[in-house]
Formats: C-alpha cells, structure tokens, sequence
C-alpha cells in the first residue's frame, strides 16, 4: 500500500454474515444475541488499526426489492433467509457505526454494491479506496485506485485483491467479470447466464472476444474460430438471457444520493462512549483492543 490518503468502503451486509456464521452464539445480559456485531466490529478495529483511514462508510442492503427483481423476478431466489437473531443485530451493528463516527448508508430500491460503486466512482485516483467486504461480486469495481480487501475465511484471515491479483485469478480484467457473469451465471444470485456454458469456457469466451458485445457480434455473423457450432447455438438461442444476466450483474455507478467527501471523514474517536456501548454489549475484550487505534492505556477503557 502508498501513502495515499484512504477511504473505507464497507460492505455491511456482507461482513455481517461473514461474522454471523463464523462466530458462535454470543449474547448480552439480556439475552440479545450479538455475535454478529461483536465479529463486525472486530473487523473495523482491524481495519482502523491496519490501514489508519481517512474516510469511512458502511453500506447496508435496505429491506425490499431492488430495480434487479423488476428486471428479473427470480433474482436471488432461492437464498436461504436467517433467523430473526440476525436481522435484529443489524440496527445494533449501525448505532455502533454511528458512535464510531462512520457514515452508514442505504437506499430503497438499490444493494449496497451499488452504493459501494457510487462512492468508489465519486472519488478521484487522488485517493486509495479499500472496498471491505466477504463477496466477490466488487471485484468488478478494482482498477487502479480501487482495492477489495476481502475476508477469505470467516472474519480471520483475508486478501487484498488488485488488477493484478484479479488478474491472476481469473485470467481477465476487473471490469470482465461483468461479462464472465452473463455467460457462466452466478448461482448465489440466481443470474442464469446461458445454461451448458461452464466457467471453463465462459473465461475462454471472455479473453478470445473481451466482452458480451464483441463476441455477439462475432457469432451473428456466422461461424467463428476457437467457437464450436454446439457453442454459438448455445449462444444464438439464448442471447437475451445473456444479456439480461450482464444487467443483473452490473454494479451501478449512478445512483440518487448527494455526495460530500468531507462527510465520511474520519474522526478522533470519543472513547468513552464507545466504552459505554461496548459495554452493554458485554465486549470487554473489544475494548482492550482499542489501545491500539486510540493509544491511550487500557486501564481508562473498563
């Protein structure tokens, strides 16, 4: 990492059920379950501590559908809803957010991929924006100032992903992903894609013709090299769910909501009502832990 200045971009949703899954159960005095918030919370501590950022927001998927279930009412479908415990540590988790002094945004109608996409795009190269999350779908958002700091496994370890690590783990650009998703689908989201393509020859496909528009224009004029006939029927029968499954899979960049830099920067923290939320909570052992972002003594934090 430079020494750009730094925005933190936090794929609410996504890290919470990270932390939910990895955690076991986990509750305060008064019997609410908080194991979700607690894994949460030690995720941004660990990010204040490794990359000190200068600006921060929490982006959350509102209740709802969104501008993609008008499109395709299947999107999604399938998915397996939690137990109540969670959805209730979600406004605990954004009262958290807000005594930390970090931006938490939502909006009807849209996912937080989009918001995340939105903030990532309104800011210049001037700034290193670190998108934090436990879904692969913001890879498509990396470029040259734009990392995805994923938690690979649980809430403990995690990668860091560039256009060079996107690169080499899927053989194209950040931005193919797009049209790698319209060809081969993508399950957990329900996008169908084009059925008997597999991911073998959906990549194969992406780094011959570079994107969905490019090969379309190929295969409609006839026969192609490297494309069996098998293939390019495949393709020619199924071509408006191809690029059905492109839109779904597209983060937006554009979305109705003001933006002002100075909003989501980050602030000295006041411990002490971080103290007195944290022990509600029962997070004794979160607290000893912000020695290290505030570097004041433990002593004063129980």
């Amino acid at each position: 990492m430079n020494q750009k200045d730094k925005f933190i971009i936090i794929d609410a949703n996504a890290v919470l059920h990270r932390a939910w899954h990895a955690l076991p159960p986990l509750e305060t005095e008064s019997g609410q379950v908080v194991n979700a918030v607690y894994g949460f919370i030690s995720v941004i501590i660990k990010i204040l501590r490794e990359f000190k950022p200068n600006y921060m927001a929490a982006c959350f998927d509102m209740p709802g559908p969104t501008f993609r279930h008008k499109e395709f009412k299947e999107y999604k479908a399938g998915r397996e809803k939690q137990p109540d415990e969670f959805y209730e540590q979600i406004p605990i988790t954004q009262g958290v957010l807000k005594d930390f002094d970090i931006q938490v945004l939502g909006l009807s109608g849209y996912e937080a991929d989009d918001l995340i996409g939105f903030l990532s795009h309104k800011v210049d190269g001037g700034l290193e924006k670190i998108i934090v999350t436990g879904d692969m779908d913001a890879l498509q958002l990396v470029d040259k100032s734009t990392w995805v700091y994923n938690l690979k496994k649980g809430i403990s370890e995690t990668e860091i992903f560039d256009e060079a690590a996107v690169f080499e783990r899927y053989g194209f650009k950040p931005e193919q992903l797009i049209d790698y998703k319209a060809l081969r689908g993508d399950p957990s989201d329900n996008i169908p894609g084009i059925r008997g393509i597999g991911k073998k020859t959906a990549t194969q496909l992406i780094q011959q013709f570079s994107s969905l528009e490019v090969l379309y224009q190929q295969v409609e004029q006839g026969e192609v090299e490297g494309v069996s006939q098998r293939i390019r029927q495949m393709l020619l029968d199924q071509k408006d769910q191809a690029f059905l499954s492109k839109k779904l899979a597209t983060i937006v960049l554009d979305v109705p909501l003001d933006f002002n830099l100075e909003n989501f920067k980050t602030k000295k923290l006041d411990v002490d009502k971080i103290s007195v939320k944290f022990s509600q909570l029962g997070f004794k052992s979160l607290l000893k832990r912000l020695d290290d972002v505030v570097g004041i003594k433990q002593e004063k934090l129980i």
